[in-house]
């Protein structure tokens, strides 16, 4: 039997993650590497990762809570939201993050990806969501996916 990709993407993890996502938590154990994660959402999710040290660090909490009352929007706009806890990734996700994310692994860091796999917005704070769905919305992908649901 052939995995359409959404099915891959919650092999892979998404399940964890999205139902994460549908009651207002993130998931902070991934399934599969960070770097798999991410290819497998390209093209089919927008994700935020929220680094933080630890799982007790400030401003991942207070990101939590930020986002929390809007799941719905997460949702609308096909975000993930991927908690990744430096003191807890493997050493390949770890240099994943510092060289080709270039995430501190110091301090938090909200980073959005959009479906194309490029870095779209890295934050050190954190960000409120309707700041971050602002940012989402003027994209050209997200554009697109507004006028095919009000023609629909």
């Amino acid at each position: 039997m052939r995995l359409t990709s959404f099915r891959w993407l919650l092999v892979l993890g998404g399940v964890v993650l999205g139902s994460a996502v549908a009651r207002g938590q993130a998931s902070t154990a991934p399934k599969s590497s960070l770097t798999a994660l991410l290819k497998a959402s390209r093209w089919q999710k927008r994700v935020l990762l929220l680094c933080a040290p630890t799982a007790t660090d400030d401003a991942l909490l207070r990101q939590r809570q930020l986002l929390a009352p809007a799941r719905a929007d997460l949702a609308a706009r096909d975000l993930l939201v991927q908690e990744v806890l430096l003191n807890q990734v493997s050493p390949t996700d770890k240099k994943y993050l510092t060289e080709n994310l270039r995430v501190s692994t110091t301090g938090f860091t909200a980073l959005l990806i959009g479906k194309d796999g490029g870095a779209k917005r890295r934050e050190t704070e954190p960000v409120a969501p309707s700041s971050l769905f602002s940012t989402i919305d003027v994209m050209p992908m997200r554009q697109q996916e507004m006028r095919k649901t009000r023609r629909q």
